[in-house]
């Protein structure tokens, strides 16, 4: 067994197959909507970077950055700006979260909770999360606490 693991091959794959569907979606970019592009884009794209991210938390620094570098792309396209354009406004214009900050397990947790909350969830999730009765009476009683 190896003492240390590395994903180069996984992150390749990912990207590969990342830029594949971004260079088709760049080919019909202009006759698209900008919210038909966006959902396109989250499908297609997005999904391939999200499956299985939480393996590349504490990956060295290339892995992530390369994935960082097809999200840009995509917001590019997305967007349609020219690729020497700073990545990170169409980012925050799209409402995505940057690659290193989707794997932190604390969005993870939060992603995880939300859904389960708020979606149908199988039940030994939703038995987990706990509501907490509000300790005094405050404007944000109202506010769904849950217990940790």
């Amino acid at each position: 067994m190896r003492s240390h693991l590395r994903f180069d091959v996984h992150v390749r794959e990912v990207v590969k197959a990342c830029n594949h569907h971004i260079r088709a979606l760049r080919h019909v970019r202009h006759m698209l909507s900008d919210e038909t592009a966006h959902m396109i884009a989250c499908s297609i794209v997005t999904s391939r970077l999200d499956y299985c991210n939480a393996i590349l938390y504490g990956a060295p620094q290339s892995s992530p950055d390369k994935l960082q570098r097809a999200q840009n792309n995509l917001a590019m396209v997305v967007c349609q700006r020219s690729p020497i354009t700073d990545a990170r406004p169409l980012l925050q214009s799209l409402h995505w979260l940057p690659f290193r900050e989707r794997t932190r397990h604390l969005y993870k947790t939060a992603l995880l909770t939300f859904k389960t909350r708020l979606a149908s969830s199988p039940p030994y999730l939703a038995d987990l999360l706990q509501l907490r009765p509000p300790t005094r009476s405050l404007w944000s009683s109202d506010a769904p606490l849950l217990t940790v």
